[in-house]
């Protein structure tokens, strides 16, 4: 009987490879033929062609060459706008002084230790005449009934927890502040930002005034920022100014208990030779804002933090940038809310302009938009 394993000499696998390579060409020939795969290769290959690092490469030398003197001319751009900032900062320092008189009286209408004029408490609102008419309505049928009531009504010394309630109000502080800070941050009087002198490195500090208290023995508390204001010699090109680099805290002086950083836990340690049980107490960290005065400390010596600690650290920064350019200049703002409503305001806005690309990429209808305009 003849052998069929082969067929006019030729091996039944070269056969079959043969035979998958003709439907694999027919199956490139019917894609190929299909024009929006044809466009999704031909757009494909068009953004590869054209990132600018690729265009770069096809330049000329001598082209690249020119190139190459844009960019040290950038470097000493950078170098410039560095000199702007430590203007800037200069700047700084000299109107902080001219405010603090201000802040100084501030702190004295919060406190009581002063009273403000009528006519330093004089304030338009936005819907004063509508009050005043409602008031004229109403002032002859309730002047006796209101007399009887500013007589019983109390009067407490100066704007009673006034930076707590800042505190409660900013959700920045408020995640950071546990129940039992409440107590001791009801005792903060003023918060103070004091920049860096003249020739000295960049930096602020931030000074927490308190009163005396059953918490701890100072009367101020301190966080100091250190600032950089060079172009990194490593990439000058991501130089935008300013940055916080590192800060320090302070030493808190607690009284004896009172130390709310940390907690006691108990322990049982099992002895093991003889099997006796024994209970130990130690002491482990705590959540409070009072660790505040106790940051990370950036990393110096090349070696870098991991990813929790690099958060940790940027939020610091983050939080004692906010103190200085928020905070403290528009303090009554905060206490009040308005800031934190424009704050808010501001942060819609940015979502509505989110969700309008988002309807523009879905092919929202040009008719459509101008009947439903995005606020």
């Amino acid at each position: 009987m003849a052998d069929n394993s082969f067929s006019d000499g030729v091996p039944p696998d070269s056969l079959e490879a043969a035979k998958n390579a003709s439907n694999t060409e027919k199956l490139a020939d019917q894609v190929m033929q299909n024009p929006q795969v044809l466009a999704a290769l031909q757009e494909r290959l068009d953004s590869v062609s054209h990132t600018p690092s690729s265009y770069i490469e096809t330049l000329p030398k001598a082209v690249k060459r020119r190139i190459n003197a844009l960019k040290q001319l950038q470097v000493k751009c950078a170098h410039i706008e560095a000199k702007f900032y430590e203007e800037v900062h200069d700047l700084e320092r000299k109107y902080a002084a001219l405010y603090q008189p201000l802040f100084d009286k501030r702190r004295e209408f919060i406190t009581g230790d002063a009273e403000p004029t009528d006519a330093e408490s004089e304030w338009h609102s936005e819907n004063e005449e509508e009050d005043k008419l409602a008031g004229d309505i109403k002032n002859k049928a309730i002047i006796a009934e209101k007399e009887a009531a500013a007589a019983e009504e109390p009067n407490p010394k100066g704007i009673p927890e006034f930076w707590f309630t800042i505190f409660r109000n900013v959700d920045m502080l408020s995640e950071l502040v546990q129940e039992y800070d409440e107590p001791i941050l009801k005792h903060l009087q003023d918060i103070k930002v004091k920049f860096s002198d003249p020739g000295q490195p960049m930096s602020f500090v931030l000074e927490f005034h308190f009163e005396s208290n059953d918490y701890f023995t100072n009367s101020v508390l301190t966080k100091t920022y250190k600032m950089k204001s060079e172009p990194d010699k490593a990439d000058p090109f991501s130089f935008e100014g300013p940055e916080i680099v590192d800060c320090d805290g302070c030493t808190i002086d607690w009284k004896k208990g009172k130390n709310v950083t940390v907690k006691t836990i108990k322990k049982k340690q099992k002895h093991k030779g003889r099997g006796t049980v024994r209970t130990i107490t130690k002491q482990v960290p705590n959540d409070s804002f009072f660790n505040f005065f106790s940051p990370l400390k950036a990393s110096g010596d090349g070696e870098s933090l991991d990813e929790d600690s690099e958060f940790t650290l940027a939020s610091d920064f983050e939080i004692g940038h906010f103190f200085r350019e928020r905070i403290v200049p528009r303090a009554v703002l905060y206490f009040t809310g308005e800031a934190i409503e424009d704050d808010d305001n501001f942060e819609e806005g940015e979502e509505g302009e989110e969700e309008e690309l988002e309807g523009d990429e879905e092919g929202e209808d040009e008719d459509d938009a101008e009947i439903n305009p995005k606020v």
